[in-house]
């Protein structure tokens, strides 16, 4: 046999033991890969099969990250898995719908409420005997009752149609429509809520616990992130009273606006300013006869006008303040706190508008609708003094100073207001 024989033969040889070689690893592979998707098929079905008989004991928090690694890593597979290797993921059992276990095993005062709609079961159905006509009219489909118990719990924890779907034995598209529809029913009904047009007593009540008389709030904006939007955001025109209500929402402007232009478009500076139709009352006559009329305080984002006084700010660095001037700022920053407590508790108590959360470019036209509803809800569990949810370290960017100070035409006869309230403030103060 020649050199070139034999080197042909052994070429041979190791190029079979080479392809038999190959074709074991890629055997031992698929054999590996089968049995590592098997067991996270096994380790998916059994989580499924604990998450559906601890569904009623989870915090809504637990069982919905539970559900989310579930649905994820489910997905995963099924894109993993290729059809030799095909494996069937366990769906959970069929059973009766979880917000129907859930009110069959609480009682009225049971804490479990809370936990999964951030209100009480008493006001949940008193909040279901004002809305169930029109969610009836609106959405025949669904009983009323699980068809608010989706759209509170949507609104509680910010979970998604699909999750909100399973809960409540609902489809996805059943869920999305009923959030909408109980929106609009909050609004329909409840708008009533926003009291500042006829329940003025109690807010200047309120006020003047605080030796600020005839204030009627504090104006403040609040900011809505946009996913994909750089420093952009969704504003909030809003006027909190001292108990935390809100008194006027006006929802839905881009942050590029600024505050003064948002204040002049709004509802409230017309019925103010142009039709006079709020505080036309009658002003408040100080110790030392100064007239002091009705008000709201405002954010130094926004200008200083006889009826929104905003605080003093230094026109150079090294100017102090007055004792007067001080008092009123300290007494107005105080207000402001008001502010910023109610959107922390706001955002809080509905974690879809929490503030970490971004909302998708293409729903962002409804977040005005959805912030609107949030603050009825709000002001309508405050009624029902329902207990606060507060949570540690909650951040608010709605405090004095995230916005830049206005620097409009001074309005003289505000100067004089403010001045005479200063003066009274600290008056106050020295007494105390």
């Amino acid at each position: 046999m020649t050199v070139e024989s034999e080197t042909i033969s052994t070429t041979s040889t190791t190029a079979m033991v080479a392809g038999k070689r190959k074709a074991k690893n890629e055997s031992d592979e698929k054999n590996h890969n089968k049995n590592l998707f098997a067991l996270i098929s096994d380790v998916t079905s059994t989580a499924q099969s604990f998450l559906s008989q601890n569904d009623l004991t989870l915090l809504p928090s637990q069982s919905l990250l539970l559900d989310s690694l579930i649905s994820s890593t489910s997905h995963s597979l099924s894109t993993l898995l290729k059809p030799s290797l095909s494996l069937s993921l366990s769906s959970p059992q069929q059973q009766t719908s979880w917000f129907r276990r859930f009110i069959s095993s609480t009682s009225i005062s049971d804490s479990r409420w809370l936990d999964a709609f951030r209100m009480s079961n008493p006001s949940f159905f008193h909040l279901l005997d004002l809305l169930a006509p029109s969610i009836s009219s609106s959405f025949p489909q669904i009983s009323p009752d699980c068809a608010l118990a989706a759209a509170v719990f949507r609104l509680a924890h910010g979970a998604g149609y699909t999750s909100v779907a399973r809960r409540f034995g609902i489809s996805p598209a059943e869920a999305c429509r009923a959030f909408f529809t109980v929106c609009k029913a909050v609004n329909d009904n409840l708008g009533n809520l926003f009291e500042l047009r006829r329940d003025s007593n109690r807010v200047l009540v309120g006020f003047g616990f605080n030796s600020l008389p005839n204030c009627f709030g504090v104006l403040g904006l609040a900011g809505f992130g946009i996913e994909d939007g750089k420093n952009e955001f969704l504003m909030v025109q809003a006027l909190v009273d001292a108990e935390g209500r809100f008194l006027d929402v006006s929802s839905g402007w881009p942050n590029s606006m600024k505050p003064e232009t948002i204040l002049r478009e709004s509802k409230l500076y017309h019925d103010i300013q142009e039709s006079r139709e709020l505080l036309p009352g009658s002003s408040y006559k100080l110790s030392d006869g100064s007239l002091i009329p009705q008000y709201i305080l405002g954010d130094s984002c926004f200008p200083l006008l006889p009826w929104l006084l905003t605080p003093y700010n230094r026109v150079n660095e090294e100017d102090s303040f007055t004792s007067a001037e001080n008092a009123f700022n300290c007494a107005h920053s105080h207000a402001m706190g008001l502010f910023g407590d109610a959107f922390g508790r706001l955002r809080t108590r509905w974690l879809l508008l929490s503030e970490s959360r971004k909302w998708k470019r293409d729903c962002v036209e409804y977040l005005p609708f959805v912030i609107v509803t949030a603050c009825l809800l709000h002001n309508f569990l405050i009624k029902c003094n329902d207990p606060l949810l507060r949570e540690k370290n909650v951040t608010c960017v709605e405090k004095e100073g995230d916005f830049v100070a206005s620097e409009g035409v001074v309005n003289e006869s505000a100067v004089r207001i403010r001045d005479a309230l200063a003066l009274h403030l600290s008056r106050v103060s020295i007494k105390r």
